[in-house]
């Protein structure tokens, strides 16, 4: 299998930079590799380990049927986390935790409903609406704070099987809520940060934009592999009533299934070479017979012909000896 991430990505990104000695917590001490000009260096060959190990995870997953849930609220990973979980069609937050998000998800998911109803108001025909302007006013503003807040998880019909966490301090609340209800956090591990907190750790640094755009990366292409698994099982089952595929998923099978095509289109095309250079063989063997027997045929003419001079020499003599007998008897 070739490599999810090289350590020449993690040391352009940043990823083994810590925070200074005096913030650290003396747990991450496993993953430290030293210390310089009063900062850590994180060990890049754990933390390429540990990519490793989550990559697997998310990808069995999703592969599964399960849904990854992002989340980083910080403005460092805000863009990062928007960007991967879209491309991948996955739930995310990078705006503010609402305390209780997945430990009360019920409510929440009643504000969802509330959303998607605002969202089908025509907030520019007064006319047509029934309200006043004060009215549409008010409405439009609590569908822009819903859309802020809940946007990300608008699809989202159920608690996600797992969340993908950036900065586990930060988000402490999102964390105690996941572990309450048995959720697995895959997290970036920075050297203030509680390892046990976090199921599937990646220690690197979670404040360097790069560093934070990289692991989300490498986690959504791991959400990408678990997708297309996913999609690979379930093509030799009869498709019942299913839901329609988002594009982006239908781009993926589309990329899948050119390949395919490709591979498969190669031996053919191997084997119709053979076949090709065998019909003008086929064509040119029953001529050959025919120019063999093409000298026979001389020969076989040939054959009456010398009895035919054999009855004339016989009959020659016949002739000539007929006159001397009656001469004699003259």
């Amino acid at each position: 299998m070739a490599a999810v991430v090289t350590i020449r990505q993690l040391l352009e990104s940043g990823v083994h930079f810590g925070h200074q000695t005096r913030r650290w917590n003396p747990k991450m001490k496993r993953f430290i590799f030293t210390e310089r000009n009063g900062i850590y260096i994180i060990d890049l060959q754990k933390s390429l380990a540990y990519i490793d190990r989550a990559f697997e995870f998310v990808k069995e997953t999703v592969a599964h049927g399960g849904t990854i849930l992002f989340v980083g609220t910080k403005k460092q990973a805000q863009e990062a986390i928007d960007e991967q979980a879209r491309r991948v069609g996955m739930p995310f937050v990078n705006q503010r935790w609402l305390g209780g998000m997945l430990t009360n998800f019920s409510t929440v998911h009643k504000r969802l409903q509330r959303l998607k109803e605002l969202e089908e108001i025509d907030f520019d025909d007064v006319a047509a609406s029934g309200l006043t302007k004060k009215e549409l006013l008010g409405l439009r503003r609590e569908k822009d704070k819903l859309e802020r807040t809940l946007g990300g998880i608008r699809d989202m019909a159920r608690v996600p099987s797992a969340v993908w966490i950036v900065d586990t301090k930060k988000e402490h609340i999102a964390i105690s809520e996941a572990r309450k209800l048995n959720i697995p956090v895959v997290a970036i591990l920075d050297t203030n940060c509680d390892p046990d907190e976090v199921d599937y750790p990646i220690p690197g640094n979670d404040d360097a934009i790069r560093s934070v755009s990289l692991l989300t990366r490498v986690v959504a292409d791991a959400v990408a592999d678990g997708l297309m698994a996913r999609s690979g099982a379930s093509g030799g089952q009869e498709k019942t009533a299913e839901e329609p595929l988002p594009e982006w998923e239908r781009e993926l099978l589309t990329g899948a299934d050119d390949k395919a095509e490709t591979t498969a289109a190669a031996p053919e095309a191997a084997a119709e070479a053979p076949e090709a250079a065998a019909a003008p063989a086929a064509e040119a063997a029953p001529e050959a017979p025919e120019a063999e027997a093409a000298p026979e045929a001389p020969e076989a003419e040939a054959a009456p012909a010398a009895p035919a001079e054999e009855a004339k020499a016989e009959e020659a003599p016949a002739d000539g000896e007929a006159p001397t007998a009656e001469a004699q008897e003259a």
